[in-house]
């Protein structure tokens, strides 16, 4: 399991209803997008893309073992 992230770059796009948020790991440039709902709170929001993000590298750390 790969260690939690230190850091990651969040950036909010509004588009009509919906916003869509990405989250960028600095050290892979690895970049994840989740759509959700502008009514939620920017933590939630936030706290959903940085678990996508998190899994997404965890998959490729994993695939990566896997392919040695």
């Amino acid at each position: 399991m790969r260690k939690p992230l230190s850091e990651v770059l969040i950036e909010f796009y509004h588009v009509g209803k919906y916003v869509k948020v990405s989250a960028i790991d600095p050290v892979s440039n690895t970049e994840v997008s989740i759509v959700g709902d502008p009514k939620r709170s920017k933590k939630e929001l936030i706290d959903v893309a940085k678990r996508k993000l998190q899994m997404v590298l965890e998959r490729k750390q994993r695939n990566q073992r896997n392919s040695l």
